[in-house]
């Protein structure tokens, strides 16, 4: 017997429909690429919407058509993730701060067909036009008084191709859930990025967890949150915030380009940001600014993390300093909200030291969404919270399978995503991460953990940064070398560094040398980049 139930596809273009009708007149603000800030309401930004999807139309974008996006957090750019799928046409996101090499390899493997560019990506865009033969249109993200010059032909205004558009008496189209919605290439891996292409149906479902309390617990009936994605949109959809906020209604403030932390402050500030989300390395650097310049977040109640683990001192400091509770979850590109942020339910009750005990994990299993995690060999690891092992996951809205890469490419011999993260799980459903497969340190067979070490490094108050990487030792394989940068006027030995070190880990974890770096090479998600520190200290020796 079948359900007797309407059949409607899901769809993303019914959230910015919901937040137009319903309500209409949140605002939006963002940061434009010249520092300014535009406002403007859900009812506003459907309509140029529809414009953009019918300006769209008549390039020639049609269902299943790649639309290429090198841009950062506009109100521009948020208005392409809904003209571009709400069509049926696929939205990819790039991440301009890749090498050209490998920004050509992912849009020539996307088939982009329109590729859109800011005032600061275009100059990218022009070291490499004439690598990428599928694009035939190239449409800048501006008004028409802030066109900037360019050498390249044939350049359209963004502003110029909806001015020339109505949006009277248009409807989003309807078509089958499972089409492809966006297209986001992964950023850590080796070799070629891999294209992660998510479906209508799967981008519904996230949102639709992202949005519950096990995301974001402790809203209160009637309060108008207000959400600032500090994750760039090439980053998983900006951790699908352009969709959540609309879907409840809440303010979305968008920092554009401009990632300062004095910049992000008077976004926090001034327009009572509640909800945030972001990797460690965006606090870590604005908790030193706001510490130095005497700073508080009246109104910051949450902010959700994924990624790099946090250091325990940084979600003390949140709580204690600030009041703002640090949920920390565990996604990827390939997996988003596969793990809920909130504490297990009856932990509200439990001391201060002991719920960041539970903020250190990478959150707990959401239903809908399957995790085991395995030996070298495959075997399924008991759930008792110590076995350490292989992440596998599976579920719903899970990548199956890589862009033009075939069955298997993403997923074991039983379908599971192979994350390549190490982790142990509980019997409660908390999920550790440990470190990644291939950031672990093998150390006389024994494992080490980068994360832990790097956690327990920046609970220095002189650290801003700390990042671990294997160096080769000729007797225990590989040994642990720590990679410091300081704060702002502080002062620290290696020494000094080490005897810190001494009673928080196991004394063999203790690195074997420590070296402090002005900076950290960072990917553009905000993480530390290990790829480039293997390679640079892949012939250090230990004096």
């Amino acid at each position: 017997m079948r359900g007797l139930m309407m059949d409607m596809p899901l769809l993303l273009s019914s959230f910015i429909e919901h937040a137009a009708d319903h309500h209409g007149d949140v605002e939006v603000v963002a940061r434009e690429i010249e520092g300014d800030l535009h406002r403007y309401t859900y009812r506003d930004a459907q309509r140029r919407m529809k414009r953009l999807a019918k300006a769209l139309q008549r390039l020639g974008v049609q269902q299943g058509t790649p639309v290429g996006t090198l841009a950062w957090n506009t109100h521009r750019h948020f208005e392409l993730f809904y003209g571009v799928p709400g069509i049926g046409a696929v939205l990819h996101t790039i991440n301009p701060r890749l090498f050209a090499e490998q920004l050509v390899y992912m849009i020539n493997h996307a088939e982009d067909r329109i590729l859109c560019v800011d005032a600061l990506t275009l100059p990218i865009l022009e070291g490499f036009a004439d690598r990428i033969p599928t694009v035939q249109t190239i449409i800048v993200l501006a008004a028409r008084d802030r066109m900037p010059g360019t050498t390249l032909p044939g350049v359209l205004c963004y502003e110029d191709l909806l001015d020339a558009e109505d949006d009277i008496d248009w409807a989003w189209p309807v078509f089958d859930e499972h089409s492809a919605s966006t297209i986001c290439f992964t950023s850590g891996t080796t070799g070629n990025p891999k294209g992660v292409v998510y479906s209508h149906r799967a981008a519904v479902l996230q949102t639709l967890m992202g949005a519950s309390f096990e995301f974001f617990p402790g809203h209160a009936s009637g309060q108008l949150e207000v959400m600032m994605p500090m994750a760039p949109m090439f980053h998983g959809n900006a951790w699908n915030m352009p969709f959540v906020a609309p879907y409840t209604g809440s303010k979305l403030v968008l920092p554009g380009r401009n990632y300062e932390p004095e910049k992000l402050y008077e976004l926090f500030d001034g327009e009572g940001v509640t909800l945030t989300a972001g990797v460690p390395s965006f606090w870590l650097i604005l908790l030193d600014w706001m510490q130095r310049h005497g700073k508080t977040l009246p109104k910051l109640r949450q902010t959700l993390s994924s990624g790099t683990a946090p250091p325990r001192s940084m979600i003390e400091t949140l709580g204690r300093d600030y009041d703002v509770e640090y949920s920390q979850a565990w996604g990827m590109t390939e997996a988003l909200m596969a793990t809920s942020a909130s504490l297990k339910p009856g932990s509200d009750a439990l001391p201060f030291e002991q719920r960041v005990d539970r903020r250190l994990v990478s959150g707990r299993c959401v239903a809908g969404v399957k995790m085991k995690v395995v030996d070298d060999d495959g075997r399924t690891l008991p759930r008792d919270g110590e076995s350490v092992g292989h992440l596998r996951v599976k579920g719903p809205w899970i990548a199956s399978e890589y862009l033009k890469m075939g069955p298997g490419s993403a997923t074991d011999e039983g379908g599971w995503l192979v994350t390549g993260d190490m982790a142990v799980l509980d019997d409660e459903g908390h999920l550790t991460l440990t470190d990644r497969s291939k950031d672990v340190i093998k150390s006389g067979g024994e494992w080490i953990s980068s994360v832990q070490l790097e956690n327990a490094a920046i609970g220095h108050p002189a650290v801003l940064q700390a990042a671990v990487v294997a160096i080769p030792h000729p007797k225990w394989q590989e040994r642990p070398l720590l990679l410091v940068v300081l704060k702002a006027g502080a002062a620290l030995d290696a020494t000094q560094m080490l005897q810190f070190l001494s009673d928080k880990v196991a004394r063999w974890w203790l690195p074997d040398a420590v070296e402090f770096v002005e900076q950290l090479p960072m990917t553009a998600t905000g993480k530390v980049h290990k790829l480039t520190l293997r390679e640079r200290y892949k012939d250090y020796r230990v004096s």
